[in-house]
């Protein structure tokens, strides 16, 4: 099967620390043939950064939202401008390595899959700390695999690669981190091939500039159980 290729879809929120880095880590994956750069409405100073990183790659496509709506809404933003035939999800943080592309794309380039989970508990090396984030995410993906008949390690993972044609056929609504939840009940639900592999996480803290908290974790509960009965 001839090698595919690959739009990387990255939502940035004031993430100026990172952001250079990060896209230089995709950049040196040599792997992606498109990356789209989606800043929501960066107050840190994020946004000149990117402008300058756009003069200096010029096949980078930048595009901006007018304010902060979420990263489901930067999202949903990046798909819709994707043009290859895969679609992945990069947060702009360093909690996710570029160097696991090979082992993402792997399942879909052998026809096993259509769209593919990184999963953080898989056994991948990762950073030991942040217990209780590791809980709620295990019960939130626990409630899906309940609600949605599927064995899924890890439903919260940032790490989701699809076809681009599965991806931009399914709506979605959701413009936060319920995103997560809310694709995963609709890839389930249209029994769409997912496959999990294991990767590298190594996870902040909210010191160092997580974003994810408590309040979201209800919102997935209830995205969780509205999708199971609606679309």
């Amino acid at each position: 099967m001839p090698a595919m290729s690959l739009s990387v879809v990255m939502p940035v929120y004031n993430e100026k620390a990172t952001v250079e880095t990060i896209l230089e880590r995709v950049e040196g994956s040599g792997l992606a043939t498109e990356i789209i750069l989606v800043d929501d409405g960066s107050t840190d100073g994020t946004r000149d950064v990117l402008h300058e990183i756009a003069l200096r790659h010029p096949t980078l496509k930048l595009l901006l939202h007018d304010r902060n709506r979420g990263k489901g809404a930067a999202i949903q933003t990046g798909i819709k401008a994707a043009t290859q035939d895969l679609v992945l999800i990069q947060d702009a943080d360093l909690e996710y390595d570029p160097r696991d592309y090979p082992a993402l794309l792997a399942p879909i380039q052998e026809g096993k899959a259509e769209v593919v989970f990184g999963s953080r508990f898989l056994g991948g090396p990762r950073r030991t700390t942040m217990f209780w984030h590791m809980v709620a995410n295990q019960m939130l993906t626990f409630m899906t695999n309940i609600l949605y008949n599927s064995i899924l390690s890890d439903m919260g993972t940032g790490y989701k690669l699809f076809r681009r044609e599965i991806i931009q056929s399914i709506p979605l609504r959701c413009k936060r981190f319920d995103f997560e939840p809310e694709i995963t009940a609709k890839l389930l639900k249209r029994r769409i091939r997912i496959f999990e592999v294991p990767i590298t996480f190594n996870p902040r803290e909210y010191e160092e500039g997580k974003k994810i908290g408590l309040k979201d974790a209800f919102a997935a509960v209830w995205t969780l159980l509205k999708y199971r009965f609606v679309d």
